[in-house]
Order: structure tokens, then sequence, then C-alpha cells
């Protein structure tokens, strides 16, 4: 292994229509190698692992694998070749077993005419590849039923069933805890001593340094670098890679913070994930959430927003107590919900971006087009959403791109709470500063901000104070000002607040 070059792409271009996405990119990996890639949203990553993966086809360039070239790239041709991919969006039949899955179209049969499986061998052979990746579930569990880390670990024992030589990890830790991310790392480095390669997207610095050997960095379509990870900072990275100097990621400015706005008392949903949960905000305040996944965090952030049935509980906005039974009852108080997943629940991807930015003024959509456009003109530029036009599908968008477009919905009406649920999963360091200064705005402005992230240093860097869940319930409280110097031990009381007592 050590300098051995397992593929190259170098002069890769690519067009879709007159938008040029790929302008002479390039990547090299050597075998055994955990290589990072990274780019901010739209530089054109996936694009280039998309050409690489067969899904697309390059304009021009050359793709040479283990020395040899390979004039067009398909997808049979990359399987053949060993080229895995695990997605971000996971890309399994739910209903199937995790034995059906990993052989999904490749089953081996007792008899082919007849279309009998022989079962023991599929369910033989799905074992190794599951001991392979030290998945803890057997090859006749039904997938639905299966964790988020789990399902994941079934994509990569599937990429390695078909004999792959590298695999791409595509933005794989955006649903995981940190328990899960763990061991993904773990059997990462694992398929390095076995001699895989592993090509890591991330927009995660700290995945990026504790896992990462060398990296390669684009930027709007166009190769930047490639260094060993231990001879760059976090700041030349970032440099890198939105082409400017950010000398400070969190612009956390001091706001005049008023009296109460937002308390809820007793929290308790039907389902007992939010248990007796109770807190104050305060107007200007950013008030942060941390937690494990499946703690109770998002799920008190819909209970306040309507969209899961309240049990037990009071909500009182502004000193008055409310009834919230549905998001329509919530926005007439005052709340809008920046949702975690923002594809199935923040955006209607069929439509433009104007008819996204502005669907929270559907009483004008007939008779004063103009004025909508206007005001979709208008949010595009406030919150730097980068488009050409404003009639352009918002499934075009990367996905830093695609949360400004949810945010500016919210911000084109008269909201007074605003949660924010993971607002920077899965976008780049140059979105995620633009991001945090319009949460700087907000809290100026006097509205109370609710952040829930399972970015520990996310949190400290943008709140006034953090409650910590555990279990469905709130079990400890941290004010960041007091940690100014302090904040690894910030962390450290973050982490045991969450953590669960065996």
């Amino acid at each position: 292994m050590g300098d051995e070059v397992l593929f190259s792409m170098k002069g890769i271009d690519k067009s879709f229509g007159k938008v040029k996405v790929l302008k002479k990119a390039q990547l090299e990996v050597r075998k055994g190698e955990i290589h990072a890639f990274m780019g901010e949203n739209g530089a054109g990553k996936s694009t280039l692992m998309n050409i690489l993966a067969g899904l697309l086809e390059k304009d021009a360039g050359t793709i040479t694998f283990e020395g040899k070239e390979i004039p067009k790239m398909t997808t049979d041709l990359a399987t053949e070749l060993g080229i895995g991919f695990v997605h971000q969006e996971l890309n399994l039949a739910e209903d199937l077993s995790v034995a059906e899955n990993v052989y999904i179209g490749r089953l081996p049969y007792k008899n082919n005419f007849l279309g009998i499986v022989d079962f023991k061998k599929l369910n033989e052979d799905t074992q190794y590849w599951l001991n392979m990746v030290g998945a803890k579930v057997a090859p006749t569990d039904i997938v639905s039923s299966l964790s988020t880390a789990n399902k994941q670990l079934i994509e990569i024992a599937k990429a390695l069933s078909l004999n792959a030589k590298v695999i791409i990890f595509d933005e794989p830790t955006t649903s995981l805890s940190d328990k899960d991310v763990e061991v993904l790392f773990i059997i990462i480095r694992r398929l390095k001593e076995k001699g895989f390669s592993s090509i890591y997207i991330s927009h995660r610095m700290k995945e990026i340094f504790e896992l990462g050997e060398r990296i390669t960095i684009m930027r709007d379509g166009e190769f930047i670098s490639t260094n060993n990870v231990k001879d760059l900072s976090e700041n030349q990275i970032i440099s890198m890679l939105v082409g400017r100097e950010i000398t400070d990621l969190y612009p956390k400015q001091p706001t005049k913070i008023g009296s109460t706005y937002l308390k809820v008392d007793g929290l308790c949903d039907k389902f007992g994930k939010v248990k007796d949960v109770s807190f104050e905000a305060r107007a200007g305040e950013v008030l942060g959430f941390a937690g494990l996944v499946g703690s109770g965090r998002t799920e008190t952030m819909r209970l306040l927003f309507g969209a899961d049935h309240l049990k037990n509980g009071e909500i009182t906005i502004n000193g008055k107590k409310v009834r919230i039974k549905s998001p329509e009852d919530a926005i007439k108080q005052g709340i809008c919900l920046l949702t975690e997943d923002r594809k199935r629940q923040g955006l209607l991807l069929n439509l433009s971006i104007k008819d996204n930015i502005t669907v929270t003024s559907l009483d004008k959509m007939v008779t004063h087009a103009q004025e909508l456009a206007d005001v979709a003109n208008k949010f595009v530029k406030k919150v730097n959403i980068k488009t050409k036009d404003i009639e352009n599908p918002v499934s075009s968008l990367s996905g830093g791109n695609q949360q400004k477009v949810v945010l500016a919905k919210w911000l084109n009406t008269k909201n007074e709470v605003y949660i924010f649920d993971e607002p920077t999963k899965g976008i780049d360091v140059g979105a995620k500063s633009e991001i945090y200064g319009i949460i700087n705005d907000l809290a100026n402005q006097g509205k109370t901000v609710l952040i829930v992230s399972s970015e520990i240093p996310e949190l400290l860097g943008i709140c006034d104070r953090i409650h910590v869940f555990q279990e469905g319930t709130i079990s400890g409280e941290l004010v960041v000002s007091e940690y100014a110097d302090r904040k690894d031990e910030a962390q450290e009381m973050i982490m045991k607040y969450a953590a669960i007592e065996d």
C-alpha cells in the first residue's frame, strides 16, 4: 500500500445545460488510505463522486483505476472495479430482511428457473459481512425495525459484499449519536487495516482531523489542494473552503436580554418521549438544547409547534397561557419551527424558490404576483441565497441554500419565537457562519431563539444558556458566559448531563 495510487481523476469537466459544475476537477486516492474530501455545498463534490460511481458521465477529463484508464465509467463497471457508495440518505428496502438488502439484485438461487432462493447461503454470506463491520444484527432482521446506525452498517456491508476496494462515505454521521460515530470510525479504521480505501465527505472539522490522513478541497467546482491533514490548521482549511478568512466562526454578540417571553411547565407527550419538561426563554435570548439523539429535544420542539399532541403541561407566551393544538395555532402565536429534516418537512421540493419563500403569504398568491416576486428577491438578498433565478426549483439548490430558503420563509412572517432544530446539519462552514449571523440578528431584534443541536461547540458558540436533555427530561443547565475560558469543562459538563447511567 503506502503511496501506491488506487485511482485518479484529472481535468474532469461537467456541465448541466449552461451551468458548468466541474472545471478541471481532480482527485487522487491511494490504496489503504482514509481520504477526507471537503467543499462548500455546491462545490461539486457529489457530482465528482457520482461520476466516479458511474451515475453521471463526465464531459472531459481522465479516470485511471489501478493504472488502467477508464474511457467511460458506468455503474456496472464501477461495481466491477470495486467502487462502493454509502450515501447520506440511506437507500434500503425497509420491508425486506438485512440479507435481502445486502444482496439485493444478486440473491443466490437453488433453482434459477423456479426462483427458489438459497436462504441458507444468503444468510451465511451476509453474516460474514456483518461480522466484518461489527453489526449486532441478524441477517433475518427486518430493516425497518433497526436503528439508523445499524442501517448504515448494512449499507457498508452491502458495499463490501460487492468486493469494494474503495468506499465513498457521504456525510455518514449526520443522523448518528456520538456513540454511533465512534463505532463508525472504528469500522473505517478496521477497513483501512484490511487494505480498503475510504473517501470521507464531511463538513465537520472534528471528524476530518480525527479520521482523515490526506484531504482534498474543492471550491466552486474546481480543485483547490490536496494536503496531509496533520499539516493544516482548522483556519487554513476554512480559508481554502470559502476563499476568504473567517476569523470567528461563532460571531456571538452581546444582546439586551429582556423578560421571560416563553414559559413551558410540565410538558409531556402521549408517547412518553417528553416527560415533565419545564423551562423559560427570554426575549433577545438564544437558548440551546443539547442531548443525545432520541433524548426528547426534537419532540419537545414539535410539541411547542403543535406538530405533535400535548398530553399534559402549560405553554405561556408573553405572560398569557395559550393552547397549541396544531402548527396553525403555533404560527398564530408567533412561533415558527425550522425542522431538522428540511427536505421532507421544511420545503416544497417541486416548487420554485420564490414559491417556497412566499408560501407563508398564500392569500396574495393570485392577485399580487409581482409583490411576491419582490418579497422573494428581498429575502434572497437578505440571507444571501445563491441562485440566478427565483423561479428555479428549490431542489436545485445546495443544502445550505435550501436551509436559508426555509429561514427566509419564516422571516417573511411576524414571529417572535424562532425554533431551529439542527440548523447547520449537513451544510458547509461558509453557510454556517451566515446562519449564525442571522441568529444573532434575530436576538438583537428582541426575538426569542431556541436552538437544538448535536454539535456542542456550536451551542457554546452561539447560545446564552444551554439546557441538556436526558431520556425525555431536562437534566442540567449551563450559563455559557460562566464558561468563557473553560470551554472544555463546559463540554464535559454537557456530556455528563446527557449521559445515561447504567
